[in-house]
């Protein structure tokens, strides 16, 4: 049996595409009522959850980073905890770390933040890169390691961090290692005149309440459902020659790695299923690629001077890198 064949043996039922679709819409719906704004960033923390990764959500103060996160995460029937980045936080803030009783002279685990379903890393650019390192381990592995113990974290794990931009007072830039832990990164801007203008009339009489929606057992199913999405093997050839374009490009020092296009891969899969299919198409992997790629690339200083950012390069790969139907491996 050849791979497309085995794929569609195994791919998830329609009824289970279609439930899962409704129950994503669902949540979306929901998020809407407290977050006002573009309508596609509820879906793309949708997508990460879906897809076993992480989201990092860029923009300055007050742009409501912060209520989005935790209207998202009130939608979920999980576990949540914030981790409010300073500069004076330590691992152990965020890890735990044994403790002695006075009482019988034994160490216990006292868990830390981290050793929750949903977490909220707040202003994470605040913090110097060995504390922001701390979550490496669980970012990657969904394993945290304190004192030489291994612990699994519950699942489903996501971490959602908030980062100011870093010319700002006060802020590290996140080490490339890091930054290439979160599966999409989210750009918001300030909100149009008639979305403001929403939100101070929504707001005006109290913050909005948000229901949860999602058991953390229908999550656990869309995240293996998301794994048997079916991508033919043209569009495999299609991400490669697109992280291969940012590698190639003049103006960037470091490409997006075979890391990136994996998670461009995982991300377009979740994506289908959000939007109701069991397949994988070219435009889900197009509109992916500037939240999954460009804030993996280091540019050149050259490129930095001239004020061109990934965006820019990855736009470009879209363009100009086209989708090969017939394309073989």
């Amino acid at each position: 049996m050849n791979p497309p064949e085995a794929a569609e043996a195994i791919a998830p039922s329609a009824a289970q595409v279609a439930a899962l679709a409704q129950r994503a819409a669902e949540v979306r719906s929901e998020v809407a009522r407290v977050f006002v704004g573009a309508g596609d960033i509820p879906e793309l923390l949708l997508v990460a959850l879906f897809a076993r990764g992480h989201v990092l959500l860029e923009g300055v103060p007050g742009v409501a980073k912060t209520t989005l996160a935790k209207a998202f995460a009130s939608t979920l029937h999980c576990a949540f905890k914030r981790i409010q980045f300073t500069p004076d936080l330590l691992p152990a803030d965020i890890t735990g770390t044994y403790v002695l009783s006075p009482r019988d002279g034994s160490f216990s685990l006292r868990e830390g933040p981290v050793f929750a379903n949903v977490v909220l890393g707040d202003e994470i650019n605040r913090a110097p890169a060995k504390t922001q390192s701390a979550l490496l381990e669980a970012m990657q592995e969904f394993q945290t390691t304190i004192d030489g113990e291994t612990r699994a974290l519950p699942e489903p794990f996501i971490v959602i961090a908030t980062q100011n931009p870093v010319e700002q007072a006060g802020t590290y830039p996140l080490p490339e290692a890091q930054i290439d832990r979160f599966l999409v990164r989210v750009r918001m801007g300030y909100p149009s005149h008639q979305d403001e203008e929403t939100m101070l009339r929504r707001f005006s009489a109290g913050t909005p309440t948000v229901r949860g929606m999602l058991q953390p057992s229908e999550i656990l199913a869309a995240q293996a459902a998301v794994k048997l999405v079916h991508v033919e093997d043209s569009l495999f050839d299609f991400v490669v020659r697109l992280s291969e374009y940012t590698r190639q490009h003049p103006m960037v020092f470091l490409g997006a790695s075979p890391r990136a296009s994996l998670a461009l891969i995982q991300a377009a899969k979740a994506l289908a299923l959000i939007q109701g299919r069991a397949y994988v198409l070219p435009d889900d992997v197009k509109r992916l690629a500037l939240s999954v790629l460009a804030h993996r690339m280091v540019l050149t200083p050259e490129a930095q001077m001239e004020g061109i950012a990934g965006e820019s390069v990855v736009r470009e790969a879209i363009e100009k890198v086209a989708h090969q139907r017939e394309a073989r491996r």
